[in-house]
């Protein structure tokens, strides 16, 4: 089977819908398919066309991180889509700006169109009026819908009433993610160490995490690594200053994808205090590292989380956090929560999985589209 992909961003952009699409294009090719993916030229020391694990990459114009910029990478995307596309089996849109293209490529090549909604940039697009035709019409388009949370597929179906969005977790590469041994270099005596594995980003609600550790740190001597960079990383830096725990919160900045495993290895515990998220993948790789997880209790993050692998808190709340997290650091057995987390994600979550339920679906669509 030929599936041609489009997805804005791919690696080594680091992020959660990159690496979904990387190691499920990964796991298709180990399969015996072909896969093409239609992708942006983000970073420009990045080759426009390549092989990367098997998978035929093609960057195309990109103007900048954007509403405009996804519009206008779309639009200039269309050449080398059509082209790819000519004799594609499946063609699969991540996420909702690379639908157009795909949706033309359809019309041209008369293969079906699978959809997959992520993010929570769709999330707060669809409560702007704007934008819920358009959104609601791009769902009506597909051949069939996907969604990484049950929160998104809800809110697809009532952008299209009438239309069906499947939920469906997106996988981990557990034979990456796993339990390895530390990168970091062990705490000093008696001090328990968080990882908060999350771009500094607002909606991603670190600064929480950086507000709860003085109340944790009152029961626990603990430390905080924030693995990830972005536009809040000097006003979380002045604020762990200015509530006195600097010397507790460690800014790792952003980590290629392959160092995380060790990373993670490096905590007793993960923190996602997130304020909005899709089904985090960064979570799910926590869990596969079986590392414990605590969680805000938003988006498809109460669909992977629990008293069993962790604990949900408020999201926004910095004293709900830092009771949850105070508590976990109490538990005796935590590190059997982190084992029931790599069970799960086994049982439900590995990338093998996820890869033949996308290859029974694409077959199902590429019967119903031919019948």
């Amino acid at each position: 089977m030929k599936i041609v992909m489009h997805c804005v961003y791919y690696p080594p952009e680091v992020g959660g819908l990159e690496s979904h699409v990387h190691y499920l294009c990964r796991a298709l090719v180990e399969k015996g398919h072909r896969v093409d993916v239609i992708t942006s030229h983000s970073m420009s020391d990045t080759p426009r066309a390549e092989v990367r694990d098997g998978v035929r990459v093609h960057r195309t114009w990109f103007p900048g991180k954007s509403p405009a910029g996804w519009v206008a990478h779309a639009v200039g995307s269309l050449p080398r889509t059509l082209t790819v596309a000519r004799d594609a089996d499946i063609l699969h849109a991540q996420a909702f700006q690379s639908i157009p293209p795909m949706l033309v490529a359809r019309a041209c090549t008369g293969a079906p169109v699978v959809s997959t909604w992520h993010t929570s940039h769709f999330l707060r697009l669809a409560e702007k009026t704007g934008w819920t035709t358009l959104l609601g019409r791009l769902v009506a388009a597909g051949d069939a819908n996907l969604a990484a949370s049950v929160e998104i597929a809800e809110v697809a179906e009532s952008l299209a009433p009438g239309h069906t969005v499947r939920p469906v977790t997106n996988g981990v590469e557990t034979s990456i993610f796993k339990a390895t041994a530390p990168t970091l270099n062990a705490p000093e005596a008696g001090r328990r160490r968080l990882v908060v594995p999350r771009r500094l980003f607002e909606k991603n609600g670190v600064e929480y995490a950086v507000r709860a550790l003085p109340i944790i740190a009152e029961r626990h001597d603990v430390e905080a690594v924030l693995v990830g960079d972005g536009p809040e990383r000097s006003r979380l830096e002045a604020l762990a200053k200015a509530l006195g725990v600097a010397d507790r919160v460690h800014f790792l900045g952003a980590r290629a994808h392959d160092e995380i495993p060790g990373l993670l290895s490096s905590a007793e515990l993960a923190i996602f205090p997130s304020l909005m998220e899709a089904t985090s993948v960064a979570a799910l790789e926590c869990m596969a590292c079986e590392v414990p997880v605590a969680a805000s209790r938003v988006g498809g993050l109460p669909e992977i989380v629990d008293e069993r692998v962790g604990g949900l808190f408020a999201a926004g709340d910095p004293v709900a956090l830092a009771e949850v997290v105070s508590e976990l650091l109490s538990d005796p057995n935590l590190p059997i929560r982190g084992a029931a987390g790599r069970a799960r994600v086994m049982d439900s979550w590995s990338n093998e999985r996820l890869a033949q339920l996308h290859l029974e679906l694409y077959e199902e669509v590429i019967r119903r589209h031919t019948a």
